[in-house]
């Protein structure tokens, strides 16, 4: 069984820095491309970033280029988000994703595993 458990959410003021970890067992982590997502209140689960099985190659949403960076560690089966910069419209719940393919997907229906989530809240 699959499991993804992210952690780091949090609280920070407009301008700063929170590093989001997410930590994968059950199966082989470098078998997975890995990305994170998140999800504002009334909208749609928006991509962020994803990085393919190992760590080579990565892609980035328009609206986080340059202030996020993603990597993953496949001696510790994580991926991890750095984000700097943060803006209070980065306020929402954060879900790291595991695609068995391997392949550099934006679209969430070709993830196949979720973790549950983490609160990042960016205020003014």
């Amino acid at each position: 069984q699959v499991q993804l458990v992210e952690s780091g959410g949090g609280l920070v003021q407009a301008g700063g820095s929170l590093r989001l970890s997410c930590e994968v067992s059950g199966r082989t982590f470098s078998s997975f491309a890995m990305a994170w997502f998140r999800q504002a209140p009334g909208k749609e689960r928006d991509f962020l970033a994803v990085v393919t099985r190992s760590g080579d190659s990565t892609y980035y949403a328009d609206s986080v280029k340059g202030r996020f960076t993603i990597s993953r560690d496949n001696a510790k089966n994580t991926v991890s988000l750095q984000m700097n910069s943060l803006k209070p419209e980065d306020t929402a719940v954060y879900y790291c994703a595991a695609e068995s393919s391997g392949i550099l997907n934006i679209r969430g229906l070709r993830y196949d595993y979720w973790g549950q989530g983490t609160q990042v809240t960016v205020s003014t």
